[in-house]
């Protein structure tokens, strides 16, 4: 048995309230639980109950032995001195005020039906993978999609701190924050934090003179990103270093030593050669791109907005001095996806909530025209009969299994909470 059980069976009450006594004999009426405010202190706020015939408002205090009381000192804690009742499963000892009286209490384990018991024994009992891994498929479709709408959300909602963050750091500069988050994403998982450095390093002010010309933008990016140190015979290489230190000295710029960016283990079109320079290209084609993203509300219209190439150098190149064969660098469907995912839908959604706008329906139904992200956790999902289609799916399981299924909070989750269901 554990306290979160606990916790759940009280605030739902999730037990036989009719003819509740306390251990001490006297009837127990519930006029309110209280508040699960999940603070240091009591683990119900504001409860009211009548005990016997008198009625009192104070605060609840769960715990699986009443012995835990004193296990966790909390005599000494002026905190608990307003507690009106100690609601547990195992009453193995007496507990006293200050003033020695003793505190009542409810035995819960009488009140509590034994499929309850069993429902939640076999939920938290070892599983390969999640908690509800065999039952999660046979959960209720309407009860399963409005969880995973506020798994939804609850995600973004997580995403925009970051960009309430970036909009402290950049004196609410909304166009800067969306360059930062498009370098971070363009990054990927292995460069994602350099090229959110890089970002950070060169003051949008620059980005917006310079977009006029892409090979500046280019040696802004490379040259921060430290890949334009050494020695090369490569006539565009050596261009893009005058321009670099050129526009240096002109801004008066300080070099910034960010983290090295990795070209080990990923697809030349994913090296950061060819990344920095299609986000090059987004800045000289749409140099005030914030209030082109912001109105976007169709996969098509990414599409035909945001299709950008590498520069022409990149044609036959993935890294300086070494020729390729000749091939297109254009930004991908697939890639364009993930910006859709990680930067437009997140960016849509902070902005309209720093208006007081809500744009719910419009981010749903953008998202269910992306395809579903396809990784190690979508696929073991779909294992269990979970199917994704769509990223507003795939992103809702992700927020499931990260958020909820990694911290077995299952007494949080409307698919645990559906399970410990009489039926």
């Amino acid at each position: 048995m554990k306290e979160d059980f606990l916790h759940y069976l009280w605030k739902f009450k999730k037990f036989n309230t009719l003819n509740l006594k306390t251990a001490q004999g006297e009837l127990i009426t519930i006029l309110k639980t209280g508040d699960y405010l999940e603070l240091s202190g009591p683990d119900f706020f504001n409860a009211h109950i009548e005990i016997g015939n008198q009625k009192w408002a104070g605060n609840v205090e769960i715990h699986v032995k009443s012995s835990d009381w004193y296990l966790h000192n909390h005599e000494n804690d002026p905190a608990y001195k307003n507690v009106i009742l100690h609601v547990v499963w195992e009453n193995d000892t007496a507990i006293f005020r200050e003033d020695n009286s003793e505190i009542p209490v409810l035995v819960l384990k009488d009140y509590v039906g034994k499929e309850m018991v069993s429902n939640y024994a076999e939920l938290i009992s070892p599983k390969t993978w999640i908690s509800c891994e065999k039952q999660i498929k046979d959960i209720d479709n309407f009860v399963f999609k409005n969880w995973q709408e506020r798994l939804f959300f609850e995600r973004l909602e997580r995403k925009s701190k970051f960009i309430y963050e970036l909009l402290e750091e950049t004196n609410q500069d909304w166009e800067s924050v969306l360059f930062c988050l498009l370098a971070k994403n363009f990054g990927l998982n292995t460069n994602g934090t350099s090229f959110l450095q890089i970002a950070k390093s060169i003051p949008f002010s620059i980005i917006r003179k310079e977009s006029f010309e892409h090979e500046n933008l280019e040696a802004l990016f490379f040259g921060t990103a430290s890949l334009l140190e050494a020695e090369k015979e490569d006539v565009y290489f050596k261009d893009l270093k005058f321009r670099y230190f050129y526009l240096l000295h002109k801004y008066q710029l300080e070099r910034t030593f960010v983290e090295p960016v990795q070209f080990f283990k990923h697809r030349p079109d994913n090296f950061p050669t060819i990344r920095l320079s299609q986000l090059a290209s987004f800045y000289q084609k749409l140099p005030n791109l914030f209030s082109k993203i912001i109105e976007l509300k169709t996969l098509n219209g990414v599409y035909d907005l945001l299709q950008v190439s590498a520069s022409t150098y990149w044609l036959n190149h993935y890294q300086f001095d070494k020729e390729s064969p000749k091939k297109s660098k254009l930004l991908s469907k697939s890639f364009l996806d993930l910006i859709v995912i990680n930067t437009i839908i997140p960016i849509q959604f902070a902005y309209s909530s720093s208006l007081g706008e809500s744009i719910a329906e419009d981010l749903i139904d953008f998202m269910n025209e992306v395809a579903s992200e396809k990784n190690a956790i979508i696929d073991k999902f779909n294992s269990f009969g979970i199917k994704s289609r769509t990223a507003f799916e795939s992103q809702s399981l992700l927020e499931l299994k990260n958020e909820y299924c990694n911290y077995k909070a299952c007494l949080k989750c409307a698919v645990g909470m559906e399970l410990l269901k009489n039926n």
